[in-house]
């Protein structure tokens, strides 16, 4: 292992090496900033570019700085404008976007950075230690344990249903679930629910209905509320760019635990960042205590921390099944394994064996990547935030335009528009009647993974069978029941307490 890192560093370490980590970095934080193209689209357009270059270290190096970029700097439209820039900063906005509404735009924007410095950081230092073994662990999942981690993705909605709204939450994650249904099934190609629409036998597309969700609403309600454009407690001028010792230790343990978190789900073949950082909210939310829980969704620093740590944590953990393995850990990683094929890489078992020099520069690079993601980011700070100072009159076209831009590219086709009017009219009249819309972007991420493992769970075992004959995929089972079983424990015991009743009696 000693010879691989070494190996690793003289690679990563040359300058044409160097540069194209810069490169990667920077045009994935530029890309994720804008809501719509996401790491995705970039990397599938780099491919003959890196194909280009040749050295398949160099290329990789390269598409990789691109993918945690894209992760890294996605948060920053998620916090300014509430309109997510790729899926795994969705979560982000949750809290992110109320601390810019009240004037602390350049401290989210702080955190958002070392959070997913840390989380990333920490990601390459377990992918360095531990790719092998933990390549063991992804051969474990099956149907049915992909099932099951749905299900506990699913019970996230408990994060997100606050005092009297649990009902209302159930029902938003149902119609996300109803949502996924549309277009053709991976295991039927008869289309379902399109309406007799060609352009809906694919299903619905991901960014338009997370564009209709969160930025679509925000700007009708800039609109509808002149006040709500206005940055509280600043006269316009966003200086508060620190985070104090009490924020910092608040934030500590949910880095340190996010970052494995995070990781561990990455290693998972088909989870991805998107599902960690869903994930790392909802249980932050779940062992908060108090005050420090009803904050959350109000602009709390540990739901701001927890998903930007789980997400960068994830995008490197999946790189484990991707490099070791062969099997792509997530969307992105899949288009990556396309471009080692086209180099004459074949990723697998024997890459370490065969291509060392690969293997480590690749993931020696991503550390060195983290601390330039880190120093291009910090100083940008307080220029990016003063996006928030933009006059409210310019504000409304500009988060309508990369809106409207964002769902197009998505599919390239008008049929977007008109879901994304109408999905965005639906979301307003949502918070207007103060139902929780995360649950149903949840609901719509993993209901296809859900029927899909369910499915072939199902035909492998001739019944239901699997969930409690298979001991991994029960033990995610009583998590996933768990994680919505503990809030209501919570307030049921808060009532009690209130009305004089000691623990136990």
């Amino acid at each position: 292992m000693l010879d691989g890192v070494l190996l690793g560093l003289s690679t990563a370490l040359s300058m044409q090496n160097i540069i194209l980590v810069i490169a990667g970095c920077l045009i994935g934080t530029l890309i994720g900033m804008l809501p719509g193209l996401g790491p995705m689209s970039i990397i599938a357009i780099m491919i003959p570019i890196a194909i280009k270059i040749g050295d398949p270290s160099s290329a990789l190096i390269l598409l990789a700085g691109v993918y945690y970029g894209a992760i890294f700097g996605g948060s920053t439209s998620s916090i300014l404008i509430n309109a997510p820039g790729v899926a795994g900063t969705v979560a982000t906005s949750f809290d992110g976007y109320p601390m810019a509404r009240k004037g602390e735009a350049g401290k989210a924007l702080t955190i958002a950075a070392i959070a997913s410095f840390s989380g990333g950081t920490v990601g390459a230092v377990l992918l360095m230690g531990f790719a092998p073994a933990l390549s063991s662990v992804a051969l474990l999942f099956h149907s049915a344990e992909y099932f099951a981690l749905m299900v506990v993705g699913l019970s996230a909605i408990a994060a997100f249903a606050g005092t009297g709204r649990v009902v209302k939450a159930m029902m938003m994650t149902v119609i996300g679930l109803i949502m996924a249904t549309v277009g053709e099934s991976a295991l039927f190609n008869a289309p379902r629910f399109t309406m007799g629409l060609q352009d809906l036998q694919s299903g619905l597309n991901f960014i338009t209905i997370a564009m209709a969700l969160f930025a679509l609403p925000e700007a009708l309600f800039l609109v509808l509320n002149p006040k709500r454009g206005k940055i509280e407690g600043t006269s316009g001028k966003i200086d508060n760019l620190r985070i104090s010792r009490k924020e910092a230790r608040q934030i500590a343990p949910v880095i340190a635990r996010q970052s494995i978190q995070g990781f561990l789900i990455g290693v998972m073949p088909g989870a991805g960042a998107t599902i960690a950082s869903f994930l790392g909210y909802a249980v932050e939310r779940n062992i908060a205590k108090g005050e420090d829980q009803d904050e959350f969704g109000k602009g709390s620093v540990k739901g701001l921390a927890a998903p930007e740590t789980a997400n960068n944590a994830a995008c490197t953990g999946s790189f484990v099944p991707l490099l070791t393995l062969g099997i792509p850990g997530s969307g992105t990683t899949a288009i990556l394994l396309g471009a080692l094929i086209a180099l004459n890489i074949d990723p697998g078992p024997r890459l370490m064996i065969d291509h060392p020099d690969t293997f480590w520069s690749v993931i020696i690079s991503m550390y060195f990547g983290n601390v330039i993601l880190l120093m291009l980011n910090l100083p940008m700070i307080p220029y990016i935030a003063k996006l928030l100072t933009i006059p409210r009159n310019y504000l409304i076209p500009f988060i309508l335009f990369f809106t409207m831009i964002g769902s197009y590219i998505g599919q390239n086709n008008a049929t977007e528009l008109l879901i994304l009017a109408g999905l965005g009219v639906f979301a307003t009249i949502l918070r207007f009647a103060d139902y929780p819309l995360p649950p149903l972007l949840i609901g719509f991420i993993l209901g296809g993974m859900l029927e899909d493992n369910f499915a072939r769970a199902i035909n492998l075992t001739d019944g239901a069978s699997f969930m409690y004959e298979r001991p991994m995929t029960l033990g995610l089972l009583i998590i996933g029941v768990g994680l919505i079983a503990l809030p209501a424990y919570r307030r049921r015991r808060a009532r009690a307490l209130a009305k004089g009743v000691a623990p136990g009696d």
